[in-house]
């Protein structure tokens, strides 16, 4: 069976960056504020922008704070407000990721969030990776079929360092309707060796794809190019 095209999600933070994204070989955003701490929820005029100016799919990340990823029923309700706007927007799926004080999935909280989203697929976003239990975490999205993605670096700061566990995960949810999106400290030189290592077909390019690989720079053109017209031969 010939396999499918790998996917390039790549992170946008203006609509400058989501349209030279689209234009030089990215196949989804995911639209963020606040680059350096992780990404935030970015304003809904921005969503509503992005959304317009592109044809590909525009993934918004939901995330109030980058204190952590545990959230009082303050937080839920501005979380719960946002994703009711942005189901407006035309946005192809919400990004978002919650855990308790002991290191497992919110299910409370992700529920909340999934009801709100009334049907808009989920990214459940790297909070994974600080779960006491990655595997444990990952059966327990598996549960949810309105979750279509799990971005992870495999539970380490980079997906490099994660490879057996990243090919474990694309593993466990082979068949399901969840794909594992490997994302942080991938790069244009490494990735072809790391999907052949580890049977993901989703990736995630942040800081890679920008002018000197740095996070607050534009979108590099050229360096985004090159990454898609590889993506397309392995």
């Amino acid at each position: 069976m010939e396999m499918k095209q790998v996917l390039l999600e790549v992170i946008g933070t203006t609509r400058e960056e989501v349209v030279t994204a689209a234009r030089n070989g990215a196949d989804r955003i995911e639209l963020i504020t606040a680059i350096t701490e992780g990404g935030l929820t970015p304003s809904l005029g921005l969503v509503y922008e992005a959304v317009e100016a592109v044809d590909i799919p525009v993934n918004v990340m939901i995330r109030p704070h980058s204190r952590s990823f545990m959230y009082d029923a303050d937080d839920m309700r501005t979380i719960v407000a946002d994703v009711r706007l942005i189901r407006s927007t035309g946005a192809n799926a919400i990004v978002f990721g919650a855990l308790t004080p002991e290191g497992t999935i919110d299910k409370a909280a992700l529920e909340q969030v999934l009801e709100a989203a009334d049907g808009l697929p989920m990214t459940f976003h790297r909070a994974v990776d600080e779960t006491r239990d990655i595997y444990e975490a990952l059966d327990v999205l598996l549960g949810y079929p309105q979750i279509t993605s799990v971005l992870t670096s495999g539970g380490q700061p980079s997906a490099l360092q994660a490879t057996d566990v990243i090919a474990e995960m694309v593993r466990r949810a082979e068949g399901s309707l969840l794909s594992i999106l490997a994302g942080s400290g991938l790069t244009v030189e490494s990735v072809g060796g790391f999907i052949q290592e580890t049977g993901v077909r989703h990736v995630h390019f942040g800081s890679n794809v920008r002018q000197g690989t740095r996070s607050l720079s534009p979108i590099d053109p050229e360096r985004l190019s090159g990454l898609a017209a590889l993506l397309r031969t392995v």
